[in-house]
């Protein structure tokens, strides 16, 4: 439509450089594969590969020259064929004299890249430094990058050899949803078999979470836990008779707060504090598991309020956080951190990583089995 509008001299300069503009940003959203959206789509309807790229195009859909772009996993819910679309536009963004950093995992974006930086090695406090830069083909030679390794073919995910018959297994129970029509699905009937590994894939709008998330999981939310969620067309589920719990595990941030941390998100934090306690020292000062948390008075620091940190206003600048200079980042009054579990103190155990943890707490049934499946997860 903007593309064949004709503007007379006197509307071209009144209105051409908006209309530049609007052609700009349309044209990038259909570079990145979002021509089948309408324009009034509400935004909370949208699958995270559709608002990611939206939210480019707001950012990088302009075509300005001489500006350095900083991505965070741009490819994060897309299709291996939206990724070559998007590979396509930011190149062309490059083309007209800009600079693209992107922080990715995606190996055909990381192939693609002019100039690489990977770290590691590990993760954690193993991580921290640079082991290789330079094109991809230089980092394949390098045998310290574990990147490099696997772009080489040098190091890969095996394919299991034996695999896994399932059609006499789950013949019996299913969970299906009958005429699902919700946004972009067609009135279609699917069958999730119960007990099995279930993967839903397919491009980016294709339908897959307004199945599983709006359809599926917010209908048996209501109907099991009588759970306040948004409804969505579909005819009726069956088999729900079958399970007796849903839970969402979705991608939303644990907390960005300073007292919110993997211990609390997961409650083996309670735990802790529950053994903290228990011991000696612990019930001969009268200590109870509220001492030792960081967000009641009594065990705190109460200079930083239990943060570790302190909060400088700088006015027309953005608020600065600061080490305390009493506690100095323990979060604790020394009569707290006195109290040792195998010579650890609670602010010791908080600066642990999971894998240290696992190991001082292997003894304590309830504990090791929370920060057991954190370990497995990669966390460690």
């Amino acid at each position: 439509l903007f593309q064949e509008l004709h503007l007379t001299p006197t509307q071209q300069k009144m209105a051409g450089e908006l209309l530049r503009e609007i052609v700009n940003r349309v044209q990038f959203l259909v570079d990145v594969g979002l021509e089948y959206l309408t324009l009034n789509r509400q935004a909370p309807t949208l699958s995270g590969g559709e608002s990611q790229r939206i939210r480019l195009a707001s950012q990088i859909g302009s075509g300005l020259t001489g500006v350095l772009y900083v991505l965070d996993e741009p490819t994060i819910g897309l299709h291996p064929r939206d990724n070559r679309r998007l590979l396509k536009a930011l190149n062309n963004l490059r083309d007209l004299g800009n600079t693209m950093i992107l922080v990715e995992h995606d190996r055909e974006v990381i192939a693609a890249a002019d100039y690489l930086l990977d770290f590691g090695p590990g993760a954690g406090d193993h991580g921290g430094e640079i082991t290789a830069r330079g094109t991809p083909k230089q980092v394949q030679r390098v045998k310290t990058s574990l990147t490099g390794q696997y772009l080489s073919g040098k190091k890969a995910i095996a394919v299991p050899t034996n695999r896994r018959t399932t059609a006499c297994r789950f013949a019996q129970a299913a969970l299906t949803v009958h005429g699902a029509r919700h946004h972009n699905l067609k009135n279609i009937t699917v069958s999730f078999p119960l007990g099995a590994f279930i993967a839903v894939t397919g491009v980016s709008g294709s339908g897959k979470s307004s199945l599983v998330n709006e359809v599926l999981y917010n209908t048996l939310a209501r109907r099991l836990h009588r759970a306040r969620t948004t409804g969505a067309a579909h005819d009726d589920i069956t088999g729900v008779e079958n399970i007796d719990k849903v839970i969402s595990v979705d991608q939303d941030p644990i907390g960005n707060s300073p007292s919110s941390n993997p211990a609390t998100y997961t409650g083996v934090f309670d735990l802790i504090r529950q053994l903290f306690a228990q011991l000696p020292e612990a019930k001969v000062r009268g200590y109870h598991p509220r001492r030792f948390s960081f967000n009641k008075p009594g065990g705190r620091c109460e200079a930083c309020e239990g943060n570790g940190q302190k909060m400088i206003e700088m006015h027309f600048l953005p608020d600065v956080w600061v080490e305390c200079d009493v506690c100095h980042g323990s979060r604790y009054n020394p009569e707290t951190l006195a109290v040792r579990y195998k010579g650890k103190s609670i602010a010791d155990v908080l600066q642990m990583r999971i894998s240290e943890a696992l190991e001082l707490f292997g003894n304590v049934p309830k504990i090791r089995q929370v920060l057991r499946t954190l370990a497995p997860v990669g966390r460690a």
